[in-house]
């Protein structure tokens, strides 16, 4: 007998298939195993040029960005190294030199 994946809802354990979709019999969530192949690999996060990052690349700014509630300016071409990867709006968590702890958009830097 083949070991059918938990339910991605309730992580219930009594999931069976109908066909081509699994069913979970405690909260009735469907799915097929290519959704939950999709669900599994999360986000792709891409910087200014379409390139994937993954956590601890060094990029590159390509845009002044003013540090908010400061008067300090991260200049264009400042490399940031061993960045991680989170959830949101600012995507990108690193430290600069000279600024300190920051979150910065993917969209305004490059994979070095």
């Amino acid at each position: 007998m083949s070991q059918l994946p938990p339910c991605p809802q309730c992580q219930s354990e009594y999931t069976y298939e109908d066909g081509v979709q699994l069913v979970c019999p405690e909260c009735g969530h469907e799915w097929t195993e290519a959704e939950q192949a999709d669900a599994d690999t999360g986000p792709v996060i891409r910087d200014a040029n379409g390139n994937t990052l993954q956590d601890g690349d060094t990029v590159t700014v390509i845009k002044d960005l003013k540090v908010k509630g400061s008067s300090l300016v991260v200049k264009v071409g400042t490399k940031v190294k061993n960045i991680r990867l989170v959830d949101g709006d600012h995507d990108i968590d690193c430290k600069i030199d000279g600024v300190g702890a920051m979150k910065l958009k993917s969209e305004f830097v490059k994979k070095a």
